[in-house]
């Protein structure tokens, strides 16, 4: 996925962001979603 890809014509985004960092958005690698920053995981 392109970063352009992550931006609606509007400037919305439909990832999801990390709630500690607030400002990155979360890798989804299928079982789960890490931030690359701060390391937070949601396993799903």
């Amino acid at each position: 996925m392109a970063r352009y890809d992550l931006y609606n014509d509007d400037g919305t985004t439909s990832g999801e962001l990390c709630p500690r960092c607030g400002d990155v958005f979360l890798a989804d690698h299928g079982d789960r979603k890490h931030c690359g920053k701060c390391g937070y995981t949601e396993w799903e």
